[in-house]
C-alpha cells in the first residue's frame, strides 16, 4: 500500500499546483507560477489557510514560496492579470486564481469568458456554498426551486474548457490531473474551472504522496501530414497572387523565424490579424501589416485581389475577414495551417492540421525554388511604402491637422506615434477596448516579437492594467506600456494598487477624450450621431448633452499611489516618455496623463465591419448609414466554394 499524507483538500491543491511543470523543446519552467486571490468566507480557511502554511514553510527553509501569492483588488482583474501573464509565456505558464463564494466567484466570469475565446490558460479555483447543505440557505447562496443542485459557479461552464466541482476529497486528483491537461494542450485550452465548495476546502483525507510528485506535462507540436503539405504546396504553386494571413498560433508556437524564412524564400506577403501582429517585424520586406477593418490599406488591398490566402495560427475572426468582405476575388482559395482542427476547416480550404512552426518549415523545404512574380513583389513594396508614408504623417500630423486642435490637445495617433518611436524595441505596449486597438494594429511598428499584446479576441473594457501587470510579472527586463482611454480606465484602475503593493512597473499611458471614442465614432458611421458616448452633464432638456463632466483621473491615478506626469503638450509628452523609461523597475506604477481630441481620426482601413443599421428611421442619418450598409453588405461571402486541391491527393 502506498505511503500517504493527511492534509485538507485545499492544501492538497496548493501543494500539487507546487509541483506541476510543463515542457516544450525541453524547455521546462513551471506550470502555474503563483495564486491571486481576494479572500471571503468561501475561501479565507480553505485556499488561504493553505497559502499562509505554504509561505511559513519556505520562510522557514530560507526560500521563496513555490506558489507565491498576489492579493488582488478585483476578481476580474485578477484573471486578466493571469492571462497578460501566460500570453507573454507564450502559454507555457500561468497563474491560478481563487475567489470567494457567490460575487466573488462569478466576478470572475468575465474573466474565463475572455482566457476561453483567446485560447490563453488560466486555472480558476471559485468558491461554492455547503456541499453538505448542511446549513441552506446560506450566505450568498443560489436557490433555485426546480434545481437544488444548481450554484452560481455553473455559470463556469460554458465558459470554461474544463469544469469539474469537487464534492468530495476522493474527486480532487482527477480535477486536478484533467485541469493540467487542458492548460498544456495548444487546441483545448483556454479556462480550466475547479468549483471548490467552502466546507469540502477544510476537509481533510489521506492523500496518496505520489499526487504530490513532480509532474512535468509536454506541450507537444503536431507534425504535419505529408500528403496535406503536398496539396499545399501545389495550391500555392498555381496561385499568382497568393497572401498569408499570420495569427496569434504563429506567436504562441515560436513560429516567428519559421513565418519570416518562409515569406522571404516564396516572397509571399504576410498580413497579419491583432493576435497575429508582430509575426513579422518592422522592416521585413514581405509584411504588409494588419489585415480586415482595421487593416492597413495594403494588406487589404492584396486580400481583395488574393486568388490564395494561407492562414496561419488564425481563427479567421469577423475583423480579420471584414466580416468575410475582404477577399473578393471570384476564385479565391483558402489554406488553414492551425493546431486546431476546429479552425482549420473554416471557410472551406485545405485544412494543414499541425503545429505553426513545424508546418512552415515543411512547407518552406518542400517550396524550395518557388517564388512569386516580379510584378507581384513589386507591387508588394509599392503598397506597403505607400502605408507607411500614411503611418510617418499620422505620427507627425501635418499643421494643417495641429492648428484645428484645441491647445494642450494631441491626436490619438501622434500619441501613439510619440510612444513607438520613442520606447524601446523591446518594450510592451498593451491595448484592449476602445479605438486605440484599431489604430494600434493598422500603425504600430513592432520591434520585437514579443513588443505588441492587444487582446482583441474579448475587446474587453479594463484589461489594460491587470494585463500590463501580468506581462510586468511574467518578464521583469521590459518596460510595459498600457494604452488605455479614460472609458476603459473607469473600468478598473484598482490594480494600480497592486502594483503598488508589489512594487511592479507599469506604465500606463491614459488617454482622456471625454467618452467612448471608439463607439462614437461608430455611432455616427451607423447613422446614431455619438448619442451617449460623451461624459457629460444632463441638460436643461433632460439629455446627456450638458458640458464636460470634471473629472480628474490624474488626481485619481495618484490617490491610488502611482506616479502621475501631467502632459500638456508634444514636447512634454516626449519628457514624460523618457520619465517613466527612466523610473525603476521595482517603483511601481507610472501614469501619463494626455488629452486627445476624439474627433482626429486615424488613416482609414478603407475596410467595413458588420455591425446592423436600424432599417426604418425618421432620421436622415441614420437612412443614410442604412443605404450604405445594404451596398456593403453585397460584398459578404460565405467561402463555401471547395478547395480545388483535394481532388489531386492519391
Amino acid at each position: 500500500m502506498s505511503d500517504t499524507v493527511r492534509l485538507t483538500v485545499a492544501q492538497a491543491v496548493v501543494r500539487f499546483l507546487a509541483q506541476q511543470f510543463s515542457e516544450r523543446d525541453g524547455d521546462r519552467r513551471r506550470l502555474i507560477a503563483g495564486c491571486l486571490g481576494i479572500f471571503g468566507h468561501g475561501n479565507v480557511a480553505g485556499v488561504g489557510q493553505a497559502l499562509l502554511e505554504e509561505e511559513l514553510r519556505a520562510t522557514d527553509a530560507g526560500e521563496r514560496p513555490r506558489l507565491p501569492y498576489v492579493l488582488g483588488r478585483n476578481e476580474q482583474a485578477m484573471v486578466h492579470t493571469a492571462v497578460g501573464f501566460a500570453k507573454h509565456r507564450d502559454r507555457l505558464s500561468t497563474w491560478a486564481v481563487t475567489a470567494s463564494v457567490g460575487p466573488g466567484s462569478t466576478n470572475m466570469l468575465t474573466g474565463a469568458a475572455l482566457a476561453t475565446i483567446n485560447r490563453i490558460p488560466v486555472l480558476l479555483l471559485p468558491s461554492g456554498t455547503f456541499a453538505t447543505r448542511v446549513s441552506t440557505p446560506v450566505l450568498q447562496e443560489l436557490e433555485l426551486p426546480h434545481a437544488a443542485d444548481v450554484s452560481v459557479n455553473d455559470a463556469f461552464r460554458p465558459l470554461s474548457r474544463f469544469y469539474d466541482q469537487v464534492d468530495r476529497p476522493e474527486q480532487l486528483p482527477a480535477a486536478l490531473l484533467g485541469a493540467m491537461r487542458v492548460l498544456t494542450d495548444p487546441v483545448e485550452t483556454g479556462a480550466a474551472t475547479i468549483s471548490l465548495p467552502q466546507d469540502v476546502q477544510a476537509e481533510t483525507y489521506d492523500w496518496p504522496v505520489e499526487l504530490f510528485a513532480e509532474r512535468v506535462w509536454h506541450v507537444p507540436r503536431p507534425p504535419a501530414e505529408p500528403s496535406r503539405v503536398k496539396a499545399v504546396v501545389d495550391a500555392v504553386r498555381s496561385a499568382r497572387r497568393p497572401l498569408v494571413v499570420a495569427g496569434g498560433g504563429v506567436h504562441y508556437s515560436e513560429a516567428e523565424d519559421a513565418l519570416a524564412a518562409f515569406a522571404a524564400a516564396t516572397g509571399i506577403p504576410v498580413a497579419e490579424t491583432q493576435a497575429g501582429k508582430g509575426s513579422l517585424l518592422h522592416g521585413h520586406p514581405q509584411l504588409v501589416g494588419a489585415v480586415g477593418s482595421t487593416g492597413t490599406t495594403a494588406a487589404n488591398v492584396l486580400a481583395r485581389e488574393a486568388d490564395l490566402v494561407v492562414g496561419v495560427g488564425t481563427r479567421w475572426s469577423d475583423f480579420t475577414t471584414a466580416s468575410r468582405t475582404a477577399f473578393r476575388d471570384a476564385d479565391v482559395r483558402f489554406v488553414s495551417l492551425n493546431v486546431a482542427s476546429f479552425d482549420a476547416g473554416k471557410h472551406s480550404g485545405l485544412a494543414l492540421v499541425a503545429d505553426a512552426r513545424e508546418g512552415l518549415a515543411a512547407l518552406t523545404t518542400e517550396l524550395e525554388g518557388h517564388t512569386v512574380a516580379p510584378a507581384y513583389a513589386q507591387r508588394i513594396t509599392t503598397l506597403w511604402g505607400e502605408w507607411d508614408a500614411t503611418v510617418a504623417t499620422a505620427y507627425d500630423p501635418p499643421p494643417e491637422v495641429t492648428e484645428r486642435l484645441a491647445p494642450g490637445l494631441l491626436t490619438q495617433a501622434a500619441v501613439l506615434g510619440a510612444v513607438n518611436e520613442l520606447t524601446d524595441p523591446r518594450d510592451v505596449v498593451l491595448c484592449a477596448a476602445g479605438s486605440m486597438p484599431g489604430d494600434l494594429h493598422k500603425m504600430w511598428r513592432v520591434r520585437d516579437r514579443k513588443g505588441y499584446h492587444v487582446e482583441y479576441g474579448y475587446s474587453c473594457m479594463g484589461y489594460e492594467i491587470p494585463g500590463a501587470l501580468g506581462v510586468a510579472l511574467a518578464d521583469d527586463t521590459r518596460d510595459v506600456f498600457a494604452m488605455v482611454g479614460d472609458g476603459g480606465y473607469l473600468m478598473m484602475p484598482t490594480e494600480l494598487v497592486v502594483a503598488v503593493q508589489e512594487r511592479v512597473k507599469v506604465v500606463v499611458v491614459l488617454v482622456q477624450n471625454h467618452g467612448f471614442h471608439s463607439i462614437g465614432s461608430l455611432s455616427e458611421g451607423l447613422g446614431s450621431q455619438r448619442f451617449g458616448t460623451s461624459y457629460r452633464f444632463r441638460g436643461d432638456q433632460g439629455r446627456l448633452d450638458g458640458g464636460m463632466l470634471p473629472v480628474d483621473l490624474a488626481a485619481n491615478a495618484r490617490s491610488l499611489g502611482a506616479r502621475v506626469i501631467e502632459v500638456e503638450d508634444a514636447e512634454g509628452l516626449a519628457a514624460a516618455i523618457a520619465e517613466a523609461r527612466a523610473a525603476p523597475r521595482d517603483g511601481g506604477p507610472v501614469v501619463i496623463h494626455v488629452e486627445t481630441d476624439p474627433r482626429v481620426n486615424a488613416p482609414d482601413s478603407d475596410s467595413w465591419w458588420d455591425v446592423p443599421v436600424a432599417q426604418v428611421s425618421a432620421l436622415d442619418s441614420t437612412q443614410a448609414a442604412s443605404a450604405a450598409y445594404t451596398e456593403a453588405k453585397k460584398h459578404q461571402r460565405h467561402h463555401l466554394a471547395p478547395s480545388g486541391s483535394d481532388e489531386r491527393l492519391p
